[in-house]
């Protein structure tokens, strides 16, 4: 066997490996695996879900820190409460 033979061979071996691969779907991503390309799991829902929570919860604190107003208010409250 010569150079040019043995190329031609492992040329030939890669592309029934390609071929093989697309043909069972294994360089997809496991998301499309289970429903198409937008598929998410439960899991990831529910931490999306979170996240967006906790985001409108870190504006909410966002505004209470940096409302002048609302912070002598929310000052005022927080010594009545321990006055009590």
């Amino acid at each position: 066997m010569n150079w040019a033979t043995a190329i031609v061979i492992i040329v030939l071996i890669m592309m029934v490996g390609g071929y093989l691969r697309n043909r069972h779907g294994a360089d997809r991503h496991p998301g499309q695996w289970q429903g198409g390309e937008n598929y998410k799991s439960a899991r990831e829902e529910e931490l999306e879900a979170e996240l967006e929570e906790l985001r409108e919860r870190v504006k909410v604190l966002e505004r209470i820190a940096t409302d002048e107003n609302d912070t002598k208010r929310l000052s005022a409250e927080i010594d009545k409460l321990r006055d009590e």
